[in-house]
């Protein structure tokens, strides 16, 4: 599955895809300091296109740009206006969304400053991120070696370029032994998140999920949240180590790009077939994102 599609937005304008191009000296490119958003549009019930959760993205998009003292020249209303713009240009109902804010051509070192500060926005067709087969019995997993950033040592809060660095590490190391993602681990050995998702586990009818500390305060995250309490089910937010996991009744992982994706056995320790909370909530998500449930269609931009 390729990332084609007929036109990216440029700084304003719609560009061909073949001519959507960024210059070899961009200092981004050079050093990683840039943010960027995974966003999904979902065909919808009554037909078209909608957005889960737009004006969230968004708004992180833009809260990452200011920890990263990155001025935006465009307002969140109009960040939202490109996306849907090249969502409808490119005649796309169901689609991931790329809004990407990086630092341009102009001075080199690390204490450049006033290079030009660019936003684009592509769309493509992905599928599941972790694949078909793994949404539907679950993903093997791997304890990663690399370990999350420290709290202080980045800014955590921030959907940052750079920052995925060490999730592309993990997950090289974690799919050359063997398995399909990697969990990994803060500095003081609690469980953060996957290489790209946030994890939760349930045990005796409780889920836990890792506090917002050290990990990128998901979405998606936040709407499985919602979906568990509204289910009658507890949720908790805490630290706890890998031994919970080994000993877990269900783990999965959320994510725009993963959605809801059970994981079925770690460190070569079977959790087992997707059960009955992670069932549940893939079938309130994936429903919900495309409108057929109530509480959740507020959360939908159409197009």
């Amino acid at each position: 599955m390729g990332i084609e599609s007929r036109y990216i937005w440029m700084d304003g304008k719609l560009v061909p895809f073949d001519d959507a191009k960024v210059h070899v000296l961009s200092h981004t490119l050079h050093y990683g300091l840039g943010v960027f958003e995974g966003i999904r549009a979902y065909k919808q019930v009554g037909g078209g296109g909608g957005v889960f959760r737009l004006d969230e993205h968004i708004r992180r998009l833009v809260d990452s740009a200011k920890m990263c003292r990155m001025d935006l020249p465009w307002t969140a209303a109009q960040i939202k206006e490109a996306c849907l713009q090249t969502l409808r240009a490119n005649e796309m109902e169901e689609a991931y969304i790329r809004p990407i804010v990086y630092f341009g051509m102009g001075k080199m070192g690390l204490g450049a400053r006033d290079n030009p500060v660019h936003l684009n926005v592509a769309v493509w067709d992905w599928g599941r991120y972790l694949g078909e087969e793994g949404i539907k019995n679950g993903i093997r997993a791997q304890t990663s070696t690399f370990t999350r950033h420290h709290v202080n040592s980045n800014l955590q809060r921030a959907k940052v370029i750079g920052h995925y660095v060490n999730s592309i590490l993990a997950r090289y190391e974690a799919n050359d032994n063997g398995f399909d993602e990697a969990i990994m681990l803060d500095g003081s050995g609690y469980v953060a998140e996957g290489t790209g998702e946030n994890l939760f586990c349930a045990r005796d009818g409780m889920v836990k999920t890792p506090p917002i500390v050290n990990i990128l305060g998901g979405v998606t995250r936040k709407t499985v949240i919602e979906i568990l309490r509204r289910e009658g089910i507890e949720v908790v937010e805490t630290a706890f180590g890998r031994d919970a996991l080994y000993v877990a009744d269900e783990v999965f992982l959320t994510g725009t790009a993963a959605e809801v994706t059970p994981v079925r056995e770690i460190d070569r320790r079977t959790v087992g077939e997707p059960g009955r909370v992670t069932r549940r909530v893939q079938e309130v998500y994936t429903a919900g994102v495309r409108g057929e449930i109530e509480w959740m269609k507020p959360y939908i931009t159409t197009y």
